[in-house]
């Protein structure tokens, strides 16, 4: 079989996995493991791969995650927790102690939201502009390096799917 004739899908471990099912447990469709059990799988091999590009940045993706959303709100790249919940894939107390951290190392600075008593803005420090400039054009060309082995004109159909699977999911 030459290169051109592999059906990689077949022989990755989800692929794999889903022939122990179908030979023990023939009842059950387990066909969206075709999906789903791949993404879990990607998602993994994805943060292994973008956490060592920031660390030539001394950054892991979570603490690279806050930065970027908050320089790409533009000038005065400020912005509430809820803002930042709202766009992240964090729990309330897992950013809290991110922020914590981040204020800690000089990246962020914490200060009451004047609009709400109550509320707080972040705000990125020069330190973290800096941090979230010298560290995008990595986390982008590693997000592109890890999609070139898939056919250019399949980008935008798989990012709809998985689009479409993410917003039916959070209803």
């Amino acid at each position: 079989m030459n290169t051109a004739e592999i059906r990689y899908w077949e022989l990755d471990r989800v692929g794999r996995g889903m022939e122990s099912w179908k030979r023990e447990r023939p009842d059950i469709d387990c066909s969206g493991k075709a999906v789903v059990g791949r993404i879990l799988h990607l998602h993994d091999i994805i943060l292994r791969a973008v956490d060592r590009v920031l660390a030539q940045h001394g950054l892991k993706y979570p603490t690279y995650a806050v930065l970027a959303t908050i320089r790409v709100s533009g000038h005065p790249y400020r912005m509430s927790p809820g803002e930042l919940l709202s766009t992240l894939l964090l729990s309330s107390g897992g950013l809290s102690n991110l922020l914590r951290r981040m204020e800690k190392d000089g990246l962020i600075r914490r200060m009451a939201d004047k609009r709400d008593g109550r509320g707080v803005i972040v705000e990125l420090t020069e330190a973290g502009i800096a941090a979230a400039d010298a560290s995008m054009a990595d986390h982008a060309a590693v997000e592109r390096e890890l999609c070139a082995c898939l056919p250019p004109e399949l980008h935008e159909t798989i990012a709809r799917g998985l689009g479409t699977m993410i917003a039916v999911a959070e209803r």
